[in-house]
C-alpha cells in the first residue's frame, strides 16, 4: 500500500523529484519504490522522460484501482480509530434483573451522553444464562451476583468486584418498626412475609431460618414490583437486595438489618479471559463504578 501511495503521488505531479519533496523523500528513494512496485507487477507503469515521467498504459490501468485500494484503506483506518475514540461500535451488556431496575439504566444513560454514537444493547438473565452469552460472544460484558466467590471451572472468565450488595427488610410505611434505624430479624418473627417461593430456604428468607424462625410466608410473587406492590398495601414484609430498592415506591419503609443477619451479595463484573476487552467496555466500566458507588 505503501508503493501505491508513491505511485499515486508520481502520477498526479508527474515527477520522482516533486512526488519525493511532497513526501518527504529523496529522488532516488522514490525511484526505488517505484522500481519495486514494477519488478512486482511485472511491467513499467512510467516512462522516463527527460523531464519528468509519464504513465505508461499499464500506469494509466492501475491508477484508479490504486486509488480505490487507498481510499479503502483510508476508510479502514477513520473506522478503526471511530472505535477507539468511541464516536462508533457497539456496547452489549448482560445484567441480572435487580441491577437494571437502577445501577445498569444510570451508567447506560452517562455513558450515551457521552458517547451517543456507540450502539447499546442491554440482556437480563440469570448468571448462568449470562455467561453462557458471554462465553459464546453475544454480549461483552456481564454484571453477575454472588452470595460466595464465583465459579469459573473452565477459567474463562474474569471476574471483577463491582461493589457490596446487603439485603434489607421492606416494611409497610404504618408499620410499628418503620421508624427504626436498624432490626433483627428476629424482631420480625410473628410478620406475615412475601417471597419468590413458599419453601422460605430457596429464597433470601432462609436468613430467617439462620435467625432461628421459620417465615410464614402469605404470598409468594417473583417480581420485586410485585413483592413491595404488596409490601405498601401493608399485607407483609420483604427482603430485598438494596440494588432493587433504588426504585422503591411510596408506602414503604426501607430498614437495615443488624451485620449478623444481613445476607451481603458480591456483585462481580465478568469478561473473557484472554480477549482484548473494546474500548466501549473499558469506558463503560468507569460509568459502572461511578452508578455503583452512587456518585
Amino acid at each position: 500500500m505503501a508503493w501505491l501511495d508513491v505511485f499515486r503521488t508520481v502520477a498526479y505531479l508527474g515527477s520522482f523529484t516533486a512526488a519525493g519533496e511532497r513526501m518527504g523523500f529523496t529522488q532516488s528513494a522514490i525511484s526505488r519504490q517505484i522500481a519495486t512496485l514494477e519488478r512486482e507487477l511485472g511491467t513499467p507503469l512510467f516512462d522516463r522522460l527527460a523531464r519528468g515521467v509519464r504513465l505508461t498504459e499499464h500506469g494509466r490501468a492501475l491508477l484508479p484501482h490504486a486509488e480505490a485500494m487507498l481510499e479503502r484503506l483510508d476508510t479502514t483506518r477513520r473506522d478503526l480509530d471511530a472505535l477507539t475514540e468511541l464516536t462508533a461500535g457497539r456496547l452489549r451488556v448482560g445484567a441480572f434483573d435487580s441491577a437494571n431496575a437502577a445501577l445498569v439504566p444510570g451508567a447506560l444513560a452517562a455513558f450515551r451522553a457521552a458517547h451517543p454514537d456507540v450502539a447499546i444493547s442491554l440482556t437480563e438473565g440469570l448468571a448462568a444464562h449470562l455467561l453462557d452469552l458471554l462465553r459464546e460472544g453475544a454480549i461483552d460484558l456481564a454484571l453477575v451476583a454472588s452470595y460466595t466467590e464465583p465459579t469459573d471451572d473452565g477459567d474463562q472468565f474474569d471476574f471483577r468486584p463491582l461493589m457490596e450488595d446487603p439485603v434489607l427488610v421492606a416494611l409497610p410505611r404504618g408499620h410499628r418498626l418503620a421508624g427504626r434505624r436498624r432490626l433483627r430479624l428476629a424482631e420480625l418473627a410473628d410478620e406475615p412475609w412475601i417471597a419468590a417461593r413458599r419453601h422460605a430456604e430457596s429464597t433470601l428468607l432462609a436468613a430467617c431460618v439462620r435467625s432461628g424462625f421459620q417465615p410464614r410466608i402469605e404470598y409468594a410473587v417473583s417480581a420485586w414490583t410485585a413483592k413491595l406492590g404488596l409490601v405498601a398495601a401493608g399485607l407483609g414484609a420483604t427482603l430485598i437486595p438494596s440494588l432493587a430498592a433504588r426504585v422503591s415506591r411510596p408506602g414503604i419503609a426501607l430498614i437495615r438489618l443488624h451485620p449478623d443477619d444481613t445476607p451481603v451479595r458480591q456483585v462481580y463484573t465478568a469478561t473473557r479471559r484472554g480477549q482484548r476487552v473494546p474500548p466501549a467496555v473499558e469506558a463503560f466500566g468507569a460509568f459502572l463504578r461511578e452508578a455503583a458507588a452512587g456518585r
